[in-house]
């Protein structure tokens, strides 16, 4: 039989397609299961939702989701504890095989988590103590946070200098930044808390400002506020602002923002540092998190995202105006290669 340039080229053909569906199902082999088919559904349960954190926080989760194609639903609950828990009930009615409990409270959030799990639900929970060995807790290493900005604290104001600390019990974040503050007072016995107010009530900023105006005509004295919540720091420059008191106070937080950066960089700002993690990258985290739960793979029981500290003289010298000049310029804030396996997909990638 003679080979002629038609059959060389049906060949060639034939050879090229077996390499492509080989190469094809070598790329659909690259995600493990359930992620190597289509129709992978999850949930984010929130409990927190009001300011820029919680919103690029919800960006992040979206992204990730995107990246490995899962059908993702957000359930929100606007600080409703009850409702919270219910909505559990509903993502586990829904038929999801994967639930982020978003922030709540112990009480309300433990048994509704334990009934996901007996659902058969892998679950993960961020800045929420859910008290189950089965998930995950998702955390910002919120004593690191509250560390690096007490520690520029001292560095800038000394080891004596009187204090208000905005403060709210019952939320894990805070209750963990809290042991933090309790054990620097413990250290320098020349900081004095002469007042401790704070209120989760919306517009939380608002509601913080109000109680600020009266704490500092009470102590006109204070010269730091500790407000490790970008929410609480606004408010209280809010109060600090209108007392006109900018230039004898300095406000210490946790976490950022755009809006957080530009209160940052005003002129004789009061807001002089805080300590952060990405909260697009801490979402796209959870994500990841509930994802090797549920490829059978442990990312820990304690999946931590390390903060960086941001000052502002930081935020002025390296010309930081909003979130992407802040990845940009800082990288370490721009991605985190936590809960990070080879088959995951980065949706920071370019």
């Amino acid at each position: 039989m003679s080979i002629t340039r038609r059959l060389l080229g049906k060949a060639a053909l034939g050879l090229a397609g077996a390499a492509l569906l080989m190469q094809g199902t070598a790329l659909a082999a690259d995600k493990p299961a359930p992620f190597d088919k289509p129709g992978v559904k999850i949930a984010l349960v929130r409990y927190l939702s009001t300011g820029d954190f919680f919103q690029a926080y919800l960006s992040g989760v979206e992204a990730q989701a995107k990246a490995l194609g899962v059908d993702l639903r957000v359930l929100d609950s606007r600080q409703d504890a009850a409702l919270q828990a219910d909505m559990v009930d509903q993502a586990i009615a829904l038929g999801v095989q994967g639930i982020i409990i978003q922030h709540g409270l112990t009480e309300s959030m433990k048994d509704a988590a334990q009934r996901a799990v007996d659902a058969g639900i892998k679950v993960v929970a961020f800045d929420v103590n859910v008290e189950n060995p089965k998930i995950p807790q998702i955390e910002q290493s919120d004593k690191d946070l509250a560390r690096l900005a007490l520690e520029q604290a001292v560095k800038d104001n000394g080891e004596s200098w009187k204090a208000g600390y905005v403060y709210v019990a019952g939320i894990a974040p805070l209750d963990r930044r809290n042991e933090t503050w309790v054990d620097v007072k413990k250290k320098y016995s020349g900081i004095n808390e002469v007042a401790m107010f704070g209120t989760l009530d919306n517009p939380i900023a608002n509601s913080v400002a109000n109680q600020a105006r009266s704490v500092l005509q009470a102590h006109p004295d204070i010269n730091v506020m500790f407000a490790p919540y970008d929410e609480f720091a606004k408010g209280v420059k809010i109060a600090v602002d209108e007392a006109g008191l900018n230039k004898k106070i300095k406000i210490y937080s946790a976490d950022i923002s755009t809006s957080d950066i530009a209160a940052m960089r005003e002129p004789d700002s009061a807001w002089a540092a805080t300590a952060a993690t990405n909260p697009a990258v801490v979402g796209q985290v959870s994500v990841r998190a509930l994802a090797q739960l549920l490829a059978g793979e442990d990312p820990g029981h304690n999946v931590i995202v390390p903060p960086t500290l941001i000052t502002q003289k930081e935020l002025i010298d390296k010309d930081i105006k909003n979130m992407e000049d802040l990845s940009a310029k800082l990288p370490q804030f721009a991605h985190a290669d936590v809960a990070m396996p080879a088959w995951m997909p980065n949706p920071n990638a370019k």
